[in-house]
């Protein structure tokens, strides 16, 4: 369920995490359908990185269906471009996206940088502005995307573009902790939401569920050290 207003890690993954993007053409594939799709379906991107077999993105939804929507038509029109293109046939995706409400006081700008340095981390390149499919170009230099609506977090980084862009960067200066790094990982892939009690607190109000696992065997919670990390 999403809540419109609350920010969302969203990740999409190749089926049997194999390669969804082959060519330079196909990354453009994707970001032109996203444009397209993005104010059709009532949705904000804040920041994207496409990686060769997965998609980050963080996103705010203005309706309760905007992401859903948004992600089922992107991602099957680009199923489609992609199976005719190459004459292939069978699923790209590995199945429904993955995602995670992020508490935007404690965690919204490490989210931002966790989706930007996925190729470092990757040792695709050894800094997020050298690689060419990313949100990074236009959050920390300043570059014009199309895509990208300004979240009020970043907003506030500075009084204009420049301070902001300033600042972002400085941020990249500190490396992420390896716990953050843990937690928004775990939180997406298991399709939690982030944040502090008083966060989780908020979305089982705004949602009208429990936050825990309900299943019978044993129980998961051992996996999640951290307090805010309670599984959906």
């Amino acid at each position: 369920m999403y809540i419109p207003g609350y920010a969302y890690h969203i990740v999409q993954r190749g089926n049997n995490r194999e390669a969804c993007f082959f060519e330079e053409e196909n990354y453009r594939v994707y970001i032109r359908y996203m444009d397209e799709a993005l104010p059709r379906y009532g949705s904000c991107l804040h920041a994207y990185c496409l990686m060769t077999n997965h998609v980050h993105l963080l996103m705010t939804p203005d309706c309760v269906d905007s992401i859903s929507n948004f992600m089922k038509v992107v991602c099957s029109r680009y199923a489609q471009y992609i199976n005719k293109k190459y004459a292939r046939t069978g699923t790209l995706w590995e199945g429904r996206h993955k995602a995670s409400a992020i508490d935007t006081e404690g965690y919204l700008l490490k989210c931002y940088r966790y989706i930007e340095l996925n190729p470092v981390a990757a040792h695709i390149v050894n800094r997020p502005e050298e690689y060419a499919w990313t949100s990074n170009h236009c959050n920390a230099w300043g570059d014009p995307d199309s895509l990208i609506s300004v979240h009020q977090t970043y907003l506030a980084l500075g009084q204009n573009q420049q301070q902001r862009c300033l600042n972002y960067q400085k941020l990249f200066s500190e490396v992420l902790s390896p716990e953050d790094c843990q937690a928004i990982a775990k939180a997406v892939h298991f399709s939690m939401p982030l944040g502090s009690e008083e966060f989780i607190s908020q979305i089982e109000s705004r949602t009208g569920h429990k936050i825990g696992f309900s299943h019978r065997g044993r129980p998961y919670a051992k996996l999640v050290k951290n307090k805010s990390l309670r599984p959906l």
